[in-house]
């Protein structure tokens, strides 16, 4: 069978796509990220359910960037389908940390029909941010969206980042049986999240600007330096250090 072999394979071949297909954007989202963390900005992310984990991918880790915040479903994901729930969300995080005008948002979910991180999509737009979305297009333009809208999670953000996902996630055919197994969405999505990461770094280092990087907590003076260069972001970190 190889079951995992196959899988093995087919990822090598799903990160060649999405790195290729997603080069302009990512290209166009590290300048504007950068921009605005040039400026003194924080990047948000969010995810609900298991995209949480993606939204937790940059922040707070060794060779990752400082200002970045994540908006916390303190809920697991149970309430993603509830109308006004992300909304509320939003305001929470706005009001403990501040959400700016000019910062960026990038909000995961792999079938983005759900209404809560649409709605949290839509708030953070209404307060000036620019939207990222890390989703499967190929999912999403199949689903309905459960938001009053009508619209799904790429319809309503400025930039797209396609996961290169299959329809239900999982790519690997089980020998007899109908379910499918090999879940691809966040292998996928941290590797565009990373790209990404790389992006803006390489923004702020070729127009000089500073890079604020954390170093791993585990090196010698590591903490006394992450301490010092995460002083500009007090209060505006939902990890702070």
């Amino acid at each position: 069978m190889d079951l995992s072999g196959k899988f093995y394979r087919h990822l090598h071949g799903l990160f060649d796509k999405v790195g290729d297909n997603n080069r302009g954007t990512l290209k166009k989202l590290g300048s504007v990220i950068g921009k605005s963390i040039g400026a003194g900005g924080v990047l948000h992310t969010f995810g609900s359910g298991h995209s949480g984990i993606l939204a937790q991918e940059l922040v707070h880790r060794a060779g990752g960037l400082v200002p970045v915040s994540a908006i916390v479903d303190p809920t697991g994901g149970w309430t993603e389908t509830l109308a006004g729930y992300g909304t509320e969300l939003v305001k929470r995080h706005h009001y403990n940390y501040e959400l700016r005008s000019g910062e960026t948002i990038i909000v995961i979910s792999n079938s983005g029909k759900n209404p809560c991180p649409i709605e949290v999509a839509l708030a953070c737009r209404e307060l000036g941010l620019t939207v990222a979305a890390v989703t499967s297009l190929a999912m999403s333009r199949k689903a309905k969206s459960g938001h009053a809208c009508g619209k799904r999670l790429f319809e309503v953000a400025d930039h797209v980042l396609d996961n290169g996902g299959e329809i239900g996630d999982a790519a690997m055919t089980i020998p007899g049986h109908s379910d499918k197994t090999g879940p691809t969405s966040t292998l996928s999505g941290a590797l565009l999240l990373n790209l990404l990461l790389m992006e803006i770094i390489e923004y702020l280092s070729l127009n000089n600007l500073p890079v604020p990087v954390l170093r791993s907590a585990n090196l010698p003076g590591a903490r006394e330096y992450n301490a010092e260069i995460s002083a500009p972001y007090k209060n505006r970190l939902s990890r702070p250090i």
